[in-house]
């Protein structure tokens, strides 16, 4: 496990609007209309501390250089508005949570397995129809990484993607590729996908690296505890589930910008249920505003995830809307600034409403 950093800073004391309030009493987390008033701090080992804004001078003063030098990064990263993204001939911008939506071209993915496998063509429209109702990325898989799914022989996965990335990519849609293997990437990325989305975060393939580097393309790098053929597999237990993923992050971001692949092309997944455990995932999602951080968007995935039946009745996947949208808006409010989802339309039609009722509160004070 990478080294963590000595303290990991978090926006909380978050208001409405900061109208009525005090200057430099409150900063913005840019992506959405958020306002916070207190930075909390967590150090190894030690209960968490929380500096009001307006004493974040002071505090600043008090630290060693190197920590003070480490706490102004973390500050700006969450301060400074996040960089649109070439993606293409398009740009996507952050300035709103955007909407991926999730198809699957696989027999076996734990929701929608077997739905538009063989069939490029009803795939490409069930694509488009998500780019219609709200989807900013279309991401395309062809091999399930749910717990113990059969690896996918690359020779398999192409010929389930490439004809669906073409007709998508000719059709103006912005795609992303859901892959851990480079030859699946290269010829994804061939067929006119423009991001490549790996859960092992670029490891599990020697190549993917140098492929993504070459071809200049955004990249989303997810935290898995295993770059194997099982990304669920635990290895050392976590000591801190949101400090332990964000040293992961932080040396997998090291890892790309030293072979070529720009910092900016970077966005970031904590790996919401990959090899963690209900508490796990609530942590990340309720400290996700911690992976604001780096300066980087952040992708939020738990759509129909387990933790949506654990926390509900145990509801088979296809019956865990309420709880996705749950936690899409809740990602939202927490710094998401890119929801991975199943059900684009309601995901799109949820995120419009919060965004409107927090534009709503900004302008009333």
């Amino acid at each position: 496990m990478p080294l963590r950093a000595p303290f990991l800073l978090r926006p909380v004391w978050f208001v409405d609007s900061p109208i009525k309030l005090p200057d430099r009493s409150w900063l913005r987390l840019p992506g959405a209309p958020l306002y916070f008033q207190g930075v909390e701090v967590r150090r190894p080992n030690a209960s968490p501390q929380i500096v009001p804004v307006s004493g974040l001078p002071e505090w600043l003063a008090r630290l060693a250089e190197p920590e003070r030098d480490k706490a102004t990064a973390q500050l700006n990263g969450l301060t400074t508005p996040l960089a649109p993204m070439r993606v293409g001939e398009r740009i996507l911008r952050f300035d709103t949570p955007q909407v991926m939506g999730i198809l699957n071209m696989t027999p076996d993915s734990f929701s929608d397995g077997g739905k538009h496998l063989g069939d490029a063509a009803a795939a490409a429209e069930a694509g488009f129809a998500m780019e219609h109702a709200g989807a900013a990325i279309i991401d395309v898989g062809g091999e399930s990484t749910r717990p113990g799914a059969a690896h996918v022989w690359e020779g398999d996965e192409i010929p389930r993607v490439v004809p669906v990335v073409e007709r998508l990519a000719r059709g103006g849609a912005v795609v992303s590729i859901d892959t851990r293997k480079a030859a699946v990437m290269e010829a994804a990325l061939a067929a006119g996908a423009h991001i490549v989305n790996d859960v092992s975060a670029l490891l599990h393939d020697p190549r993917s690296m140098a492929v993504v580097a070459a071809a200049g393309c955004p990249v989303i790098l997810m935290h898995a505890p295993s770059a194997g053929q099982d990304p669920h597999v635990k290895g050392v237990p976590y000591g801190d589930v949101v400090a332990d993923t964000h040293a992961f992050l932080e040396e997998r971001i090291a890892a790309c910008v030293a072979a070529g692949i720009a910092r900016e092309k970077i966005i970031l997944d904590p790996g919401i249920g990959f090899g963690k455990s209900l508490m796990d995932s609530l942590s990340l999602v309720s400290r996700l505003a911690t992976f604001r951080t780096f300066g980087l968007p952040v992708l939020l995935g738990a759509s129909r995830k387990r933790v949506v039946g654990a926390l509900s009745r145990e509801e088979p996947a296809e019956q865990r809307l309420g709880g996705s949208l749950a936690f899409a808006l809740e990602g939202a409010r927490t710094g998401a600034s890119v929801l991975r989802v199943h059900d684009v339309a309601e995901t799109a039609q949820a995120v419009r409403v919060w965004q409107g009722m927090r534009d709503a509160a900004v302008r009333g004070g």
